[in-house]
Formats: structure tokens, sequence, C-alpha cells
């Protein structure tokens, strides 16, 4: 598969098949992964890898919390405080081009309550990847950190495999960090849903649209 082929293919996958991802697969996407650039190679990420029991039970702890009424406490802010044009429509289109392919209403709140909780469970993916990052580290790592995840979902790509990178994975730290045993140096960035696509699933047969070259491109000669 060509890097141009994989990047135009790949989508975020919001449906798994009940098929197993070998760890050997994951070694494999972590071990071209790594080879992504940061600043003076600070390689300054790192990688849970959950399934299994782990991953079940880190979801059911996030979900109880929010049941209970704990509110998120990420270690940054992915969004906005406010949003503006042009992100606030494009924000509302893809929420609405979402719940249209789960067949959920506006008005439907347990629905609605059900999907936000799959974000935990990483959408029934057989494999989670928790990305942390240094907290120590300055601005510039969260840009070698893009890489890095970027090469992950490219690598996943290319073997077959579908991804998810999710930001609501990073909405409880502190559950995940104590979960996992992760200090708190470690701030969460987000988690992968890794696995194979389940192509009859209506959610997965949405994409959403990206803007031409000529909208964010000046040439200077």
């Amino acid at each position: 598969m060509q890097a141009t082929d994989a990047m135009k293919q790949r989508q975020s996958t919001r449906a798994f098949l009940d098929k197993p991802v070998s760890k050997e697969n994951v070694s494999a996407i972590l071990e071209a992964a790594r080879w992504a650039p940061s600043g003076v190679n600070t390689q300054p990420w790192r990688v849970a890898v959950v399934s299994g029991q782990s991953k079940y039970q880190l979801a059911e702890a996030i979900i109880a919390a929010r049941s209970e009424g704990h509110p998120p406490t990420p270690d940054y802010h992915y969004y906005p405080q406010e949003w503006f044009e042009p992100y606030k429509s494009r924000r509302r289109a893809t929420g609405l081009a979402l719940y249209g392919a789960l067949g959920i209403g506006r008005e439907d709140k347990d629905k609605q309550l059900e999907a936000w909780n799959n974000n935990y469970r990483f959408f029934g993916a057989p494999v989670g990847l928790l990305l942390f990052l240094d907290r120590r580290m300055g601005q510039g790592s969260w840009i070698d950190l893009g890489m890095f995840i970027q090469n992950i979902l490219l690598a996943a790509e290319e073997q077959g495999l579908a991804t998810c990178p999710q930001a609501s994975l990073a909405d409880h730290p502190d559950i995940v960090r104590q979960h996992l045993g992760i200090g708190e140096n470690w701030a969460l960035a987000c988690g992968i849903a890794l696995g194979y696509r389940d192509t009859a699933a209506a959610v997965n047969g949405y994409r959403t649209p990206r803007e031409p070259l000529e909208a964010f491109t000046s040439w200077h000669e």
C-alpha cells in the first residue's frame, strides 16, 4: 500500500468485528510508528495497550464515574472554550452526520448517552491504545506526539486494521492512570480504538468531508 493511499483510505471506525488482533500485529504497528520524528529525538511518548478484562474494567470505571456525576478533568483542552466559525459549523455538521448514521434523533437522550458511552468501550474494538506525553515537555512535543499517532494510524491501515483516534478517552485521565499504574507526570493525550472494521455497520458508512487545497493554502513565490 502506498502512503498516499493509506492517508486517503483511512477513516475513523466506530463499529468493529468481534475478531481478535494479535499482539504481534500491535507490536508491528508500534515498531513502525516509533520512527516518527521528534524534536532533538526526544521521543516523549508512551503507549499503554489494553485488551480483554483490562479494557473492559477501564471502560466500566469511566462510565461509572460519569454516571455518578464526576465531571471530566482532562490534562489539557482539546477544543476551544467557546466555538466560533468556521469550526462551529464543521463540528455541528459532523455531529449531525454521526447521529444520523446511528439513527439517533435529537431528542433521544438515552440512545445519545449509550452512543457516547460507547466511546469509552473503544467502540467494541478488541484493542485500545492510550497515548501519553511527558507533561514536563513543552508545546512542541505535542506536535511530535501527533506525528507518532499518525504513524500508528497509517501502519494499522497498511495491515488491514481500522482505527479511531479518540479525544474522549482523555476525559478522565486520573482513572486511566490509576487503572494502568502510570505516574502523574504522564499526561493522557487520547486513545485509539484498533481492530477490524465492521463494514455492515451503518455508522461506518459515512465520511466527513475535507476542505479543498485552495481553502487552506497560500503560495508565496
